[in-house]
């Protein structure tokens, strides 16, 4: 039987983002291998959570290149960039929480691309006289990443309807954000 390396990530992509701490057991039934198959596969947690962290990071650059990020108002990209990134919302927020990743010498280089990109969303926004400019653009797009993570976990938990997840991330995140007009 030939088994999809893909089709093992998401199914532990999709079981970690409802509970990070599942043994590999636990992914391997997910995923409807046995504990063997997914060991010669990924050699364990830390390969797998590398594997999944090279997958949440091209999905997050598919939803930037979706988002179309120069076109329009820096409002309207952003918006774009929610709802694209809501498919991956739950693997983002169980990447971000694993703190290997984000150690030593061995950080993915991804992850600067991925905060350059957003932060240069900002910096349009201010520059365009959209955002405010006492906020750094490295504030906002950390504030981003929060209110990605946190809106995914609370409709998980079946805290926040999942329809809303957009307008909710949009309408806080913008709020804070926006340039007010000064009378």
């Amino acid at each position: 039987m030939t088994v999809d390396r893909e089709q093992v990530l998401r199914s532990a992509a999709a079981l970690l983002s409802r509970r990070a701490t599942a043994t590999m057991d636990e992914v391997a039934r997910a995923a409807g291998i046995g504990r063997a198959t997914l060991h010669r596969h990924f050699a364990g947690r830390d390969a797998l959570v590398r594997a999944l962290e090279a997958l949440g990071i091209q999905e997050f650059e598919g939803a930037i290149e979706a988002a179309r990020l120069d076109d329009g108002t820096a409002e309207e990209a952003l918006r774009r960039l929610v709802a694209g990134v809501e498919p991956v919302a739950g693997l983002l927020a169980f990447l971000v929480t694993e703190n290997q990743l984000f150690e030593g010498d061995t950080v993915n280089e991804g992850w600067a691309r991925l905060d350059a990109r957003v932060a240069a969303l900002f910096r349009r926004g201010q520059e365009q006289g959209e955002f405010r400019i006492d906020l750094s653009p490295a504030w906002l797009t950390e504030a981003f990443y929060g209110l990605i993570g946190t809106c995914a976990w609370a409709v998980q938990d079946g805290r926040v309807a999942a329809k809303d997840f957009q307008y909710m991330i949009a309408e806080l995140l913008l709020g804070g954000a926006r340039r007010s007009v000064e009378r």
